[in-house]
């Protein structure tokens, strides 16, 4: 699977990195470099692009307005953002526009393939838009993903988790091996896209459950283990549903 890429920066020392990281890694494809992102933005409007990594102050046209722009059109092929920049204020802006995440410059290879393994591990959830994948050639999704925990990357196996719990600008992620939660800076949303619908749901606003570890519901309370989870009014629908076809 390949992910078409451009990048994105005024800087020319810091696209030239930003550029030959992206062709060192096996499940990236540098498609177009811009010091410009109007120019960018003319190119993507003409070409499928799965994924951007761009700095975020740029003249004349911001790399978060750029953000919004792609964010505001209804497009069957999503492209989705890693932002790259020197100034760490921004973080919550780029969650807001659900960036997959945000490498503060400077920044190592490691830093960097922690950021692209992230959008590898949601492009594999949905089907890569450039090339989706047929029943006959699709690969199993992987059983596991990996977080970004304070400076490391932490792989975490899908059976181990039982819930994910906002907190404030983190989430909590919830494991049955453990005694204390792992505490990723990442969005409930990006957590929901990058967790298989099969095996995990949204509940509430601050909770994603997984299925496999429900012990019990009650009139619209979930039972995993020593938590009760409320079922939220926006997803009670949805809820209801899968309960109905867990009972026949």
């Amino acid at each position: 699977m390949k992910i078409s890429c451009v990048a994105i920066d005024d800087e020319p020392l810091a696209l030239d990195l930003l550029s030959k990281f992206i062709q060192q890694t096996t499940f990236l494809e540098l498609v177009g470099k811009f010091s410009n992102a109007i120019e960018a933005l003319g190119y993507i409007n003409q070409h499928e692009v799965n994924l951007i990594f761009m700095d975020i102050q740029m003249p004349d046209l911001s790399g978060m307005e750029l953000a919004r722009i792609l964010d505001g059109k209804k497009n069957s092929s999503p492209t989705r953002v890693i932002f790259c920049t020197a100034y760490h204020q921004f973080a919550l802006e780029g969650y807001k526009v659900e960036a997959l995440d945000y490498l503060l410059k400077p920044y190592s290879y490691e830093d960097f393939l922690a950021a692209a393994t992230k959008a590898y591990q949601y492009f594999g959830r949905i089907g890569t838009p450039a090339q989706p994948t047929s029943s006959a050639s699709q690969t199993p999704a992987a059983d596991y993903i990996f977080l970004k925990v304070e400076y490391q990357l932490v792989k975490v196996v899908l059976k181990d988790i039982t819930h994910v719990e906002a907190y404030k600008d983190y989430v909590k992620v919830h494991l049955k091996s453990k005694n204390h939660p792992l505490l990723s800076l990442t969005s409930m949303k990006n957590m929901e896209e990058l967790l298989p619908k099969d095996r995990f749901m949204r509940v509430h606003r601050s909770f994603i459950i997984s299925l496999d570890h429900i012990d019990s519901i009650a009139k619209n309370v979930i039972h995993i283990g020593n938590q009760q989870i409320a079922v939220g009014d926006l997803y009670k629908e949805q809820f209801s549903e899968f309960v109905s076809r867990w009972t026949n």
